[in-house]
C-alpha cells in the first residue's frame, strides 16, 4: 500500500487544510484513497470521509496497542491505491510522560511510511532551515520525505523559504499561499464536525482540494508514497475477533450530528457479532427501531443540540423504556449526556439520577481504567486503556455502581460513570478494536434481551 504520513511542527500548522485537500485532490485526481487519523480525534476523519468517500478512521497504539496499527490500518486501507494519514499535534507529541508513545513519530515507524512535513510559514525565512534540521536529526528512523509550506505571504517569501529547505536537502512539494477560505469552523472542542456543518463542509472541503491540487505536486506526492516496504502484516477482520451469535438482535447505534464521535470498528465488530445495527438520529427519528433489544450512544455534542433532542420526547420515552426494560445501552460522552436528567437546565432522558453542563474546564487525557463492577460491556477487573475529552460536567460523576476507576495524575483513585441495569455510562470513550470481547459480550446481551421480550409476547 502506498502510504504517508502529513506531520507538522505543531498543531495549528495546517495539516488537516493540507491531508484533507490532499485526499480530495487525489481522488479527483482518479486515486482511491484511504483516509486514517493519528490519535483519538473524532473530528478530523469526518471531514476525511467527505474527502475521499470512505469511513475515515484512527491509528491510536495507546487506545488499540502498538501491534494492532499496522493491521488495522490494513483493513481500513484494502482495496485503494494510496494511504493519506494525518498526524496529530507535532511531531514527536504523543501520550504525556511517555518517550512519544501515540504519536505521529510512531505512528509513521509502525507503518514504515514517510512523513509529508507541513510548516506554517508566517514570520520565518532562513530559520526553517533549522527548524527542518532539528526535526530530521531528532530521531532519524523517521524519514521528512518532504515539506508542504503553508500560509506563504509572497513570491520573494516563497524563494527565501525554498532555499532554506534546499540548505538540508528536504524537497519543497507544495506551496500554500495564505487564504481566509481555507479556514474551517472552529469551537469549544476544535473544528464543528462536518455532520453538522453540511453543505458548508462540502464547500470547505472542495475549497481545499483546489488549493491542494493547483499549489501541491500531487505527482512527486505519489512517488513518496510508493518509495515503502511491504507490510508484512494480515489485515485486522473483525469477524475473527468476535463470536457471533444467531439471533440477529436489533442493536440501534445514534448518528446524526448530535451524535458523531464513533470509530468505523465498532460497527463493523457489532455486526460481526451477529447483530442488525440500524442507525437511529435522535434529533428525527421519534421512535427506536422496531425490535430493538440493545442501544449505543456515542459522543458528540449535544450540547449543541440540547433544545432539539429535549424537544423529541418521543424518542426520549422510547429510550427511557428501553433501558428500564434492562436492555443493554452503551453510552459514551456524548450519550451520556443524553442519559442525565437535563443538560444545561433542558430536558434530557433521565435514565441517570444526574445533570450535566458546560463548564470552562477542559478534560482532557488517556486514562488507563478498571471496570469495577459486572456489565453489559466487561467482568469486573477487565482493564482498559480509553480516553476523556469533554468541558461538561455531570452533577453525580459516578453512581453507586461506577462504569471505571482509575488513578488520577495525582495517584488518588477516580471513579466514573454509572452501571445501572443494563446501561453502562461514561465519560470515557473506548476504542472497540482493543476490546472486541466486550462487543461479544454487549451483542450476547441483547440476543438474550430479544429471546426474553419474544418469549413474553
Amino acid at each position: 500500500m502506498n502510504r504517508l504520513v502529513v506531520a507538522a511542527p505543531a498543531s495549528g500548522s495546517g495539516k488537516t487544510t493540507v491531508a484533507t485537500g490532499l485526499m480530495a485532490a487525489l481522488r479527483r485526481a482518479g486515486d482511491r484513497v484511504a483516509p486514517f487519523k493519528v490519535g483519538p480525534d473524532y473530528i478530523d476523519p469526518g471531514y476525511h470521509g467527505l474527502a475521499t468517500g470512505r469511513p475515515g478512521r484512527n491509528l491510536d497504539p495507546v487506545m488499540v496497542g502498538e501491534h494492532r496499527v499496522a493491521s488495522l490500518f490494513a483493513h481500513g486501507s484494502r482495496g485503494c491505491d494510496i494511504a493519506v494519514v494525518e498526524g496529530v499535534m507535532g511531531l514527536f507529541d504523543g501520550r504525556v510522560d511517555t518517550e512519544g508513545v501515540g504519536s505521529t513519530a510512531h505512528v509513521a515507524k509502525l507503518l514504515s511510511a514517510p512523513v509529508l512535513f507541513v510548516v506554517d510559514a508566517r514570520g520565518q525565512s532562513r530559520s526553517l532551515a533549522a527548524l527542518l534540521h532539528g526535526f530530521r536529526g531528532y530521531d532519524p528512523t523517521v524519514r521528512l520525505g518532504g515539506v508542504v509550506l503553508n500560509q506563504v505571504g509572497s513570491a520573494r517569501h516563497e524563494h527565501v523559504l525554498r532555499g532554506a529547505c534546499a540548505e538540508v536537502g528536504l524537497e519543497v512539494l507544495g506551496v500554500l499561499p495564505r487564504d481566509d477560505r481555507f479556514a474551517l469552523p472552529s469551537r469549544h472542542l476544535g473544528l464543528v464536525t462536518a455532520a453538522e456543518h453540511g453543505s458548508a463542509a462540502v464547500e470547505a472541503v472542495d475549497a481545499v482540494a483546489e488549493a491542494v491540487a493547483a499549489h501541491v505536486d500531487l505527482a512527486a506526492v505519489r512517488r513518496l508514497a510508493a518509495g515503502v516496504p511491504a507490510l508484512a502484516v494480515p489485515a485486522w477482520d473483525p469477524a475473527e475477533e468476535v463470536t457471533a451469535v444467531s439471533g440477529a438482535p436489533v442493536v440501534a447505534v445514534a448518528g446524526g450530528a448530535a451524535f458523531t464521535f464513533g470509530y468505523a470498528e465498532h460497527v463493523e465488530l457489532l455486526r460481526a457479532a451477529g447483530a442488525d445495527v440500524v442507525t437511529v438520529d435522535p434529533l428525527r427519528d421519534e421512535d427506536l427501531p422496531e425490535g430493538t433489544s440493545g442501544l449505543v450512544l456515542p459522543g458528540g455534542f449535544p450540547e449543541q443540540h440540547a433544545a432539539e433532542l429535549s424537544a423529541n420526547a418521543g424518542l426520549r420515552a422510547a429510550v427511557v423504556a428501553l433501558a428500564r426494560s434492562g436492555a443493554p445501552v452503551h453510552a459514551e460522552c456524548g450519550g451520556l449526556l443524553y442519559l442525565a436528567k437535563s443538560l444545561d437546565g433542558v430536558p434530557m432522558c433521565g435514565v441517570l439520577d444526574a445533570d450535566g453542563s458546560m463548564t470552562p474546564r477542559l478534560t482532557l487525557g488517556y486514562r488507563d481504567a478498571v471496570a469495577p463492577h459486572d456489565s453489559v460491556l466487561a467482568r469486573a477487573g477487565t482493564r482498559i486503556t480509553g480516553h476523556e475529552f469533554h468541558r461538561t460536567t455531570l452533577s453525580v460523576p459516578a453512581g453507586a455502581k461506577p462504569a471505571w476507576q482509575w488513578r488520577g495524575h495525582d495517584l488518588k483513585p477516580v471513579a466514573e460513570g454509572h452501571v445501572l441495569g443494563g446501561v453502562h455510562a461514561s465519560y470515557l470513550h473506548t476504542h472497540p478494536a482493543s476490546a472486541p470481547d466486550a462487543i461479544t459480550r454487549f451483542v450476547r446481551a441483547c440476543e438474550t434481551k430479544q429471546v426474553r421480550v419474544e418469549a413474553t409476547r
